[in-house]
């Protein structure tokens, strides 16, 4: 049920790399929130890419484009659907999907930066609805979480 906003500096993925980076970070939030195999919930997994404009993204007040890569990676997850564990394994499975992704001979040092924003119990809202965690187990199908929503 995540909501992954993936910022890049313009220019350094093609069209093509953007679609694979879409594809292999949605299937790494997937794998980690455990959502259900059914299409309609994998659908609730919303991943956008925004370009930022060349020279608009600095390190120290430094353009270090020729040497490195830098991407900022906000996910927005319910509160509940992760525990420790599943959070260190978010980061880095997050970090290798957008290393997999840049272009063959590509020699820039990825430089990512990755924030888990759990988003609290009743203030997420769906098509004008307010949301709560035992309505994301049963739309998202959290495999992990299933015995809550029998309970």
């Amino acid at each position: 049920m995540p909501n992954i906003l993936i910022k890049v500096p313009q220019g350094s993925f093609t069209c093509e790399q953007r679609a694979l980076l879409c594809d292999e970070i949605t299937k790494v939030a997937v794998a980690v929130e455990q959502i259900g195999n059914d299409p309609r919930q994998r659908s609730l997994c919303w991943t956008l890419i925004e370009e930022v404009a060349s020279g608009s993204w600095t390190c120290g007040a430094v353009d270090v484009s020729a040497q490195v890569t830098p991407c900022i990676v906000q996910v927005k997850v319910p509160e509940g659907v992760l525990n420790e564990a599943m959070r260190s394994d978010y980061v880095q499975r997050l970090h290798q999907a957008v290393s997999r992704s840049r272009a063959a001979g590509d020699e820039r040092i990825i430089m990512s930066s990755i924030i888990l924003d759990e988003v609290k119990d009743g203030f997420w809202a769906a098509n004008g609805a307010i949301c709560h965690l035992a309505d994301f187990i049963q739309a998202a199908g959290y495999r992990h979480l299933q015995r809550q929503v029998q309970q």
